[in-house]
């Protein structure tokens, strides 16, 4: 239940089994004769010119563009709004490189693994064995291996840019074997210098071979790899003035062992062995990822398959627990990316970036409620980095105080830059608040906010007061990610996200007082707009549902007439090309709408298309179509919804529980108002153990029972209810 079986090798990159910390990734994959250990960095993102590129300056144009929207002419609006500007991407997230083991001919079968609550991948044959895993505790790549090897590192990945250079080496000196590789930007990008990589090989007996950029053991008992990724900022390489190691471009030379202790400590690491650096690294690792766990009554020979015949509900407890490790493994100093933080080619689709519409947060969806609150600090990060930015696009798009969000970031520019006529993304207004929403839901469940989460909200306040001063509460210009009325071009006004925006941010002000009602069309369903526009129904995102998920503001018990529309809303969307984050997008709203049976048939588009890889990374698109982090990292979010709702004060069981999850137990989900469910267990009767840190009250409702009882928690006291 708790780790990944499979019995034959992988082929291309993507079925590779994953490892990371956070901040460093690798990818496990290949054969018996050659294995590949593709290594990943949050950081390492290809210089494209974007970097400092700043929004238009358009605020003097806002009394127009206001007009021509207003009038039906939003095509002439958005090209206003576009300044002349071409669609630009974000610096693309790429690997760093490759570390090619080779071996000899080995006997035996194949077996590869990885264990989620250790972090380790592994492979073996009667002849070898392979374990790795990346360092929470140390920040390094470690890596033991048996049976002789030749390694190399190399940087001819498929899609390298002919414009990015490699220069890779092997040496020998002071008794130190090593590997080292750099990479080179091209220097027109206008961003980071180059990436570097270096690697410890310390065999144990045996006899080392060095030549040219190889290393080959033979004989060995075993051999410690440990590898350190950095990225480097100014043109030239830091150790220029301390150490190199075989001869720099002007001739110089140092020992290696300056250079393993310069570039991260190696060889003070490599005296702890690989079990003791695998031991601090798992008592880091194993208490995060085991405070919740999932089971749904699969029986032990269901749950020993190898991953390719994992069926029914070995599969989704399987998936669920992956699903946590791959979001633990990728979320730390950032939150995952579009690829969590693995890619094995360079040209990601959507440059592999931060897609903040939609993707982030679902991706986020299982980090407070699934009792990680380590990793909420990474997302805290991403936006503390840029915020200054969100600034600069509220004053320059908008001439207003507060901070307006991109749609997307590369995690280095939160500067509004992605647009152009066609995509007028400087009139989607709802980002900051939806965006800013995981910090609120964290503070919720922890009752700790993030120190500048105060600041940030009354910044996004000022923003929509700004924006809405002298008007009637119209939000123009305004946008649906990513949907135009009728199909057609995508400026309106009273899009119903960037209204649910502003009324979460502006509360009960006279500005939030004017802001216009939700809109139930003439099918019943909540409108995208509230602005009298014809839908467009066959599109992947549900923006429109924000008062559902993540807001509490539209639910079946406060807003029932409401919530019946967005009900009706989720069922009249079309399936689009059934994307990963769209179908669970409409799962999390249908579990807020107590629809079971609606919200698991979207889990169903995710389970029966062929979404997952080996490791069960996740597809965008069905049929294993763009490597992809949102159907894998998001579903665990999906099932704790189907299993508790909360908000401060109540706290529901098993709101949406579908058919299919008949019977079961999880364990330690957080709620918001600071509750633990330690315990839930359901199938014969339902029955959970509910503490708090705190002395409260809460309301135990459970609906399918008509249970609604007031229970008094006393602080780190256990209470059962059955």
């Amino acid at each position: 239940m708790h780790s990944l079986l499979g019995l034959s090798p992988a082929r291309t990159w993507e079925d590779a089994f994953l490892s990371g910390n956070g901040e460093v990734g690798i990818m496990v994959y290949g054969g018996p004769r050659e294995e590949r250990v593709v290594v990943n960095h949050h950081r390492f993102v290809l210089p494209n010119g974007t970097r400092d590129r700043r929004p238009p300056a358009i605020a003097h144009r806002l009394p127009e563009i206001r007009a021509l929207v207003l009038a039906g002419r939003p095509a002439e609006a958005q090209a206003l709004a576009a300044d002349g500007r071409h669609l630009e991407w974000t610096q693309p997230f790429h690997p760093g490189w490759e570390l090619v083991i080779s071996r000899p001919a080995s006997a035996g079968a194949y077996r590869r693994t990885t264990d989620f609550a250790t972090g380790e991948v592994a492979a073996e044959t009667d002849g070898w064995s392979h374990r790795a895993f990346v360092s929470r505790a140390d920040g390094v790549v470690v890596q033991r291996l048996t049976g002789d090897v030749v390694l190399r590192l190399t940087g001819d990945l498929p899609g390298k840019p002919d414009t990015v250079r490699y220069e890779t080496a092997a040496g020998e000196r002071d008794g130190q074997v090593f590997l080292r590789i750099r990479g080179v930007y091209p220097p027109e990008g206008r961003g980071a210098f180059g990436f570097e990589g270096l690697t410890l090989v310390r065999p144990r007996g045996g006899s080392v071979a060095v030549a040219g950029d190889t290393v080959t053991v033979t004989g060995a008992a075993e051999v410690l790899l440990l590898t350190r990724a950095i990225r480097h900022e100014h043109p030239a390489w830091p150790d220029d003035e301390r150490a190199r190691t075989g001869d720099a471009p002007d001739g110089r030379r140092a020992r290696t062992g300056d250079e393993l202790d310069g570039l991260g400590g190696l060889l003070g690491l490599a005296a702890s062995g690989y079990d003791g650096l695998l031991d601090r690294h798992v008592a880091r690792h194993r208490p995060l990822y085991e405070r919740v766990t999932l089971d749904l009554g699969a029986t032990p020979d269901e749950r020993a398959a190898p991953v390719g015949d994992l069926g029914g509900a070995a599969l989704v407890e399987r998936l669920f627990h992956a699903g946590r490790y791959l979001l633990l493994s990728s979320g730390g100093v950032l939150p995952p990316r579009l690829t969590g933080l693995w890619l094995g080619a360079w040209g990601a689709a959507w440059s592999g970036d931060f897609t903040t519409d939609a993707n982030l947060n679902l991706q986020l969806a299982g980090v407070n409620i699934g009792a990680l609150p380590e990793l909420i600090a990474g997302h805290a990060n991403l936006i503390r980095g840029q915020v200054d930015h969100w600034r600069t696009n509220a004053r320059q798009i908008y001439g207003a105080r507060g901070i307006l969000a991109p749609s997307r970031t590369d995690g280095e520019n939160g500067h509004l830059f992605h647009l152009n006529a066609d995509w007028p993304w400087t009139m989607w207004l709802a980002g900051a608040d939806w965006l800013l929403y995981p910090l609120v839901e964290h503070a919720e469940v922890t009752g700790e906010p993030i120190p500048e989460l105060a600041g940030w909200l009354a910044e996004c306040r000022l923003f929509w007061e700004d924006f809405l001063a002298g008007t009637d509460g119209t939000v123009v210009p305004s946008f649906s990610p990513e949907v135009g009325p009728g199909g057609g071009p995508f400026a309106c006004h009273n899009a119903t996200m960037d209204v649910a925006a502003a009324r979460h941010a502006l509360g009960d002000s006279p500005a939030g007082k004017r802001l216009p009602p939700y809109r139930i069309d003439e099918r019943g369903a909540l409108a995208e707009w509230i602005a009298d526009v014809a839908p467009c129904e066959e599109h992947r995102h549900v923006s429109h549902l924000y008062p559902v998920w993540p807001l509490h503001e539209i639910n079946p018990d406060e807003t029932p007439g409401l919530a019946e529309a967005a009900r009706k809303a989720l069922l009249s969307r079309g399936d689009e090309n059934l994307s990963a984050h769209g179908s669970l997008h409409r799962a999390l709203a249908a579990a807020r709408l107590k629809d079971g049976e609606l919200a698991w048939a979207n889990v169903r588009k995710i389970l029966d298309n062929g979404m997952f890889f080996d490791s069960l990374m996740s597809s965008h698109n069905p049929g294993r179509e763009i490597y992809n982090a949102d159907a894998a990292i998001s579903l665990p979010g999906v099932l704790l919804e189907l299993l508790v709702y909360s908000r401060p004060g109540i706290v529901e069981l098993l709101p949406a529980l579908p058919p299919a999850l008949a019977r079961g137990r999880v364990r330690g989900v957080r709620c918001r108002g600071r509750v633990t469910v330690e315990e839930l267990s359901w199938g014969d009767g339902v029955r959970a153990r509910l503490t708090s840190p705190i002395d409260q009250t809460v309301t135990v409702v459970h609906r399918a029972s008509g249970l609604r009882r007031e229970v008094e928690l006393s602080a780190g006291k256990s209470v059962e209810i059955a």
